[in-house]
């Protein structure tokens, strides 16, 4: 097929579908046609590589791969439901960045689903749900980073180290205290119940702690704990200068896992489990 990326763009667009609550999706055998996958038993042993790696990335894949069927005509009058599964944008993403790279197609899906993300969130088209996800998902990209130079500058005692940032960040209580303050069950991830300003103050405290410990070339856990809590505590002072709400006193949003989870039942619920 080879089309240029154009052309590519528009079929993946003509085959993307919208759920009842706005989010978008697209079928796993409509995926599989546009990345020229002669067989679904190829393009599903990509697809479980892309859910292991979900997986591996802290992504839960039932939120992002739900499977289903469809209808298919095998012979005259003939007809069987074959395995189909509905895919998130993320998902999407996911089976691009794991399939055959040598494929043109693959790199223009590759370059599709990072550009549409983009685009929906400088646009606002993006949900609710949708921009939590996403900062969710780079808080956790940020935090991968930070540990890795806290790695090289000698912390061995992780715990502490992040312990400090929260610290900074949210006058004086850790992760234990935040979670009381905030009505939560200690099994609770705090970061899965914050909103988009809580995880947004979260991303700036972990990105920033990251670049001053390379910049600095802070060396020794100590200094690198110091580090994390101070540049937190600036980040924290800046929210008091500009009038924001202390994190600390931020209302717990509901689960992105347990809304997530909501959001693929409901679009199950919505299409039915067979298509014809």
């Amino acid at each position: 097929m080879n089309l240029p990326y154009s052309d590519f763009a528009d079929q993946l667009e003509r085959a993307k579908q919208v759920a009842p609550d706005g989010s978008e999706y697209w079928l796993a055998r409509d995926l599989q046609t546009q990345l020229t996958y002669d067989t679904w038993r190829s393009f599903e042993t990509v697809l479980e590589k892309a859910r292991i790696g979900a997986g591996s990335a802290g992504v839960d894949p039932a939120n992002h791969f739900v499977q289903t069927g469809k209808m298919v005509v095998i012979g005259s009058d003939t007809q069987r439901v074959v395995a189909d599964w509905f895919l998130s944008r993320y998902a999407c993403y996911m089976i691009a960045m794991t399939a055959d790279s040598s494929k043109p197609e693959v790199a223009h899906a590759q370059t599709y689903f990072a550009i549409q993300t983009r685009q929906k969130e400088i646009e606002g088209q993006l949900t609710e749900l949708e921009k939590r996800e996403l900062l969710r998902e780079r808080v956790r990209d940020a935090n991968k980073a930070l540990n890795e130079a806290a790695h090289v500058a000698g912390v061995q005692r992780f715990g502490i180290f992040h312990d400090a940032g929260y610290k900074g960040l949210y006058g004086g209580l850790g992760v234990k205290a935040i979670k009381a303050r905030k009505g939560l069950a200690e099994k609770d991830d705090l970061l899965d119940r914050a909103g988009r300003a809580e995880l947004a103050a979260n991303e700036f405290r972990i990105t920033q702690t990251e670049e001053k410990i390379a910049r600095d070339k802070i060396s020794g856990e100590e200094r690198a704990v110091t580090t994390h809590f101070d540049v937190a505590l600036k980040v924290r002072n800046t929210i008091r200068e500009i009038g924001g709400t202390m994190p600390e006193n931020l209302p717990p949003e509901t689960s992105l896992k347990k809304l997530t989870s909501a959001n693929a039942k409901k679009l199950l619920k919505g299409k039915g489990k067979k298509e014809s």
